[in-house]
């Protein structure tokens, strides 16, 4: 069976590396009218329990391609792909691909997921500007992915009942976030009102602009910790 498995994916276009953390560009996600959804694919493990797609703040664009033989890819000081290092191990695979709130596009994605990882369990993971994308989806994948994390979420967190869907939804947010746009008070709300899962990290250092990567709105110095601490949540799903 598992051999069966390995043959299936490699005929799918995954290559098979034995390390840690391998990298590769997937470009076999298409839309209807033949549109390529290109994402880095970062894995330890052809046999994961976990499919993590990211969803990048900032423009929200991560637009990998091949340069000169190489990937080269944007965001990659961005909280979720900087800490992929965190997230990825025997059980869990991370996508980073372009945030979006299409329907068609995220599908052609998770299809393709479903075709190379077919026992897996696949979560959404926004991050700020990114969280627009994964609360505007919520209702269209409620009953498509396993669940969604939201983390440094925009105002409208406050406003967002995670619990009128089928799946499973986190909010995770830093108590000294001072970024204007992610108050910390709008991701407690959410917990408060609504009962939405909530973790609320401390810690870590803050530099330069309160809305950028690394002040304590990209969990700065607290990356490992935001990762296990999420982490812990998705196994406790099953």
């Amino acid at each position: 069976m598992a051999f069966r498995l390995a043959l299936r994916l490699l005929m799918i276009g995954l290559s098979v590396q034995v390390c840690f953390a391998g990298e590769d560009l997937i470009t076999t996600a298409k839309e209807r009218n033949g549109e390529i959804i290109p994402y880095v694919l970062n894995y330890s493990n052809l046999f994961p329990r976990y499919v993590l797609i990211l969803f990048p703040g900032g423009s929200g664009i991560v637009d990998p391609h091949i340069v000169d033989g190489k990937l080269v890819y944007r965001a990659k000081n961005n909280f979720l792909l900087r800490a992929r290092s965190y997230f990825v191990d025997d059980e869990f695979v991370t996508v980073a691909t372009d945030s979006t709130q299409a329907e068609e596009r995220i599908q052609a994605v998770i299809g393709d997921l479903k075709e190379r990882f077919p026992m897996a369990r696949i979560y959404l993971i926004g991050t700020s500007k990114g969280t627009f994308d994964t609360m505007k989806l919520a209702e269209y994948l409620s009953d498509k992915v396993a669940g969604e994390i939201h983390t440094s979420s925009l105002q409208g967190i406050s406003s967002f009942n995670a619990k009128k869907y089928a799946n499973r939804h986190l909010v995770v947010h830093h108590r000294n976030d001072t970024c204007q746009a992610t108050p910390f008070s709008a991701a407690q709300g959410s917990h408060e009102r609504y009962g939405n899962d909530f973790i609320a990290m401390e810690g870590g250092i803050s530099v330069g602009d309160p809305c950028e990567a690394f002040a304590h709105h990209g969990y700065n110095g607290i990356e490992k910790e935001t990762v296990y601490a999420i982490k812990k949540w998705i196994r406790q799903g099953g």
